[in-house]
């Protein structure tokens, strides 16, 4: 007799709620489905330091606030939960509530090779769903990467790749100007000429 296939747990929104608040995992939700999340390497945790540090005095200038993976994002209320590796956002109701983000204006995930194309493709086509969002960064570990998708006054996202010893990656918007080599700064991720992925069409 064959085994029998083991068959998916479903919560509700308020479980996940109450796992989420006991567990020392942290869980993405999607439609009834938990998926916990990996740990990250020392070079995540480093990219991701630098550019939380980048961020935080233009966010502070113009009252928004800066958040690391340990924030939930609310991606569509009720359906999709996640925790993106940074944040901004600078809405007045995201002050109000201390546990989920709901109007991120920045979404940055460190790229890793178990969810790189989640992150590129399905995960983005989710984000976008978000009003309040006007940016989104996908940084690599492996090589000097950044890939900067902006959504314009058209409602169209417009991609930039920065990949150059000598890029800046600057978001007036958000007070940032960093440097590429400030952002890779301590984390030995090595500057390569090898152009990353192209972006996914639309």
């Amino acid at each position: 007799m064959g085994q029998a296939e083991l068959q998916p747990t479903y919560y509700t929104p308020e479980e996940y709620f109450a796992l989420e608040a006991r567990s020392e995992v942290r869980h993405e939700y999607f439609d009834g489905e938990v998926f916990a999340m990996a740990g990250a390497s020392s070079a995540h945790n480093l990219l991701k330091g630098n550019l939380v540090a980048a961020l935080r005095t233009g966010a502070r200038e113009r009252r928004c606030r800066v958040f690391d993976e340990n924030m939930r994002l609310a991606v569509q209320e009720g359906l999709h939960y996640a925790y993106p590796d940074i944040m901004v956002t600078c809405h007045s109701a995201d002050r109000r509530n201390t546990l989920t983000i709901s109007h991120p204006v920045l979404i940055v995930e460190v790229l890793s090779p178990g969810t790189e194309n989640y992150d590129r493709t399905n995960k983005f086509r989710q984000y976008q769903k978000l009003p309040s969002l006007r940016h989104y960064l996908l940084v690599s570990q492996t090589q000097w990467s950044v890939e900067w998708y902006r959504r314009n006054e058209a409602n169209e996202w417009v991609y930039a790749l920065l990949s150059e010893a000598d890029d800046v990656l600057e978001i007036p918007d958000l007070g940032l100007k960093v440097p590429l080599a400030d952002l890779y700064d301590d984390t030995d991720v090595p500057f390569l000429r090898v152009m990353p992925p192209t972006a996914p069409a639309e």
